[in-house]
């Protein structure tokens, strides 16, 4: 391991195990680093009592149908065949709930678009008229994305008129252009949290991408969230790269302006020419390369973006077995329609009167897993955005410098108590699950800072919003030579989809080839058969911690 290297990544989460897996596969030397015992990131599982499952980041997939651009990239890697992919309910694989509405969501634009008519018959027609401009301007952009020639106005207008007059405005400007009320604005955003970003500034173009993704098929990866880390893995492995894990990186080397390697808190140092930053944008910079390394202005770019809100979650095991009550579905939902003042509150530092609500049940994606949850009883998760503030937490400097939060009062104290009114939230949607809890903990925006080392402890990065979304996102490279960027802070933006095509997006500029272009010709960088067999008793956790 002393041995020097091509490329260093620092982090395993699925940005940096993409890019890792696409340079080892085009023969580069890559070694990947990770201050957990496990790799994934946001993408990984944890296991409680030989009995439960639990996904960090992985609850539910788009871009994973039949030429999906995941499937794509996994083709180019040659591990297709290795992840099988279940489609949650067709007829419904979102379930969302507000006062006097009940709305499950379907595949396709125009169940959805009928599905919606019907629980708004008295807004029908700007229901329709809302969902129909959603649906143009998700098709324009892709559109738009295939298409080749120079970019000038004229031809943008003329190719997508839809996108241009309001891609980039707030989502909430369509709505009022199509007279749209409080319920139908609150089932179109009711999986906002899925980008965290609130309605005032959410651009349109992000929430028809969001919803065009879910609406051609809705996925679960056969064996649990920590099948698509394990494989990547595989790949890098099997390509001559290596994984190291317990491994924390202290400091990103500069020297005479230009990457030289990583040192690790042990001492240890490791030497590339090449650095590909997993890690949270802020720490990289200001933490791991130093800021005198940046120019004053992008430092203070960097400095001055808003993270996404953070997650607290609370992991149940039941000793009911759901798979035979309900279909493959989530629940959103909330107590209330308003869901912009949910998201000011939360900004505002207080945690939300009205929390928007999201159950998901792993047990029912994969009713046959292993390891999920055993036959009679059930895995689920249930989450909400909340603030990060450290004071809200009883916090002061954080885990990430070393601060040991486990016995404080105060924080057991708030999050307990917090744990419980989601678990409230959770029984008014599925009624009948509190008295059947056989296991029970929850995450906060501190715990997540503690395994993933990111600011605020949020999973998705800065916050994807009007003045951070396309260009005002970093890039892959920096303007330090040798240092590279990948995840969820990148113009890729957050999400499963968006770190993988990030590690792929990072390795074209380094390899100066356009990887996601070759993969969709049918490009295979890393044939099948450099992959050994499965073993009968392969397991994705066991796999992922070497």
């Amino acid at each position: 391991m002393e041995r020097d290297w091509d490329v260093i990544v620092i982090g395993s989460g699925l940005g940096g195990l993409s890019a890792a897996a696409h340079l080892a596969a085009l023969g580069q030397r890559v070694l990947v680093l990770e201050q957990h015992y496990l790799a994934g990131g946001n993408a990984g599982v944890f296991r409680r009592k030989r009995m439960f499952e639990f996904d960090v980041g992985t609850h539910y997939l788009a871009q994973c149908e039949p030429g999906g651009v995941i499937r794509t990239i996994l083709h180019g890697l040659g591990i297709e065949d290795r992840v099988e992919f279940l489609e949650m309910d067709p007829d419904g694989f979102d379930t969302i709930l507000f006062p006097g509405i009940d709305v499950r969501m379907p595949k396709g634009w125009e169940r959805y678009r009928e599905r919606l008519v019907e629980a708004f018959p008295g807004e029908a027609e700007g229901v329709a008229r809302c969902v129909s401009a959603l649906q143009a301007i998700a098709t324009q952009s892709e559109a738009l994305r295939g298409a080749s020639g120079p970019a000038d106005m004229s031809r943008l207008a003329a190719l997508a008129p839809d996108l241009l007059r309001w891609g980039m405005q707030p989502v909430t400007a369509l709505f009022d252009d199509c007279g749209i009320g409080p319920g139908p604005r609150a089932v179109l955003l009711s999986q906002s949290p899925s980008y965290a970003t609130p309605p005032s500034r959410t651009p349109t173009a992000v929430a028809a991408g969001f919803l065009d993704g879910y609406l051609r098929g809705a996925y679960y990866p056969k064996g649990g969230g920590q099948v698509l880390p394990a494989r990547f893995l595989q790949v890098l492995l099997a390509n001559g790269g290596e994984f190291r894990a317990r491994s924390r990186v202290a400091s990103i080397r500069i020297e005479d302006g230009a990457t030289r390697g990583v040192e690790l808190t042990t001492g240890e140092r490791f030497r590339a020419p090449i650095v590909i930053s997993n890690a949270d944008l802020k720490r990289t910079v200001f933490e791991l390369a130093g800021e005198e390394h940046f120019t004053a202005a992008t430092a203070d770019r960097i400095r001055n973006y808003r993270m996404a809100l953070p997650f607290f979650v609370v992991y149940l095991g039941l000793d009911i077995d759901l798979r035979d009550r309900l279909p493959k579905t989530n629940f959103w939902g909330s107590d209330s329609v308003d869901l912009e003042a949910t998201y000011q509150q939360t900004f505002a530092g207080e945690l939300p009167e009205h929390p928007l609500v999201f159950i998901s049940v792993g047990s029912l994606k994969d009713p046959e897993s292993p390891w999920i949850a055993p036959k009679g009883y059930t895995s689920m998760d249930v989450m909400t955005l909340v603030p990060p503030h450290p004071a809200l937490w009883e916090t002061d400097e954080g885990p990430a410098h070393g601060e040991r939060y486990h016995r404080n009062p105060g924080y057991r104290g708030i999050k307990d108590e917090f744990a419980e009114r989601l678990i409230d939230a959770a029984e008014r949607m599925i009624p009948g699950i509190r008295e059947h809890i056989v296991w029970k903990e929850a995450s906060t925006p501190i715990t997540h800072e503690r395994y993933t080392l990111s600011t605020g402890g949020t999973s998705y990065g800065i916050e994807i919003a009007l003045d951070q979304v396309g260009p005002n996102r970093p890039g892959y490279s920096t303007e330090v030579p040798g240092l590279y960027l990948v995840g969820a802070n990148t113009q890729s933006g957050h999400g499963i989809s968006g770190a993988i095509k990030s590690g792929v997006g990072c390795a074209s500029v380094i390899l100066e080839r356009d990887l996601a272009k070759e993969a969709a010709e049918g490009v295979v960088f890393s044939p099948p058969e450099r992959l050994a067999p499965d073993p009968p008793d392969w397991d994705p956790w066991e796999a992922s911690r070497r």
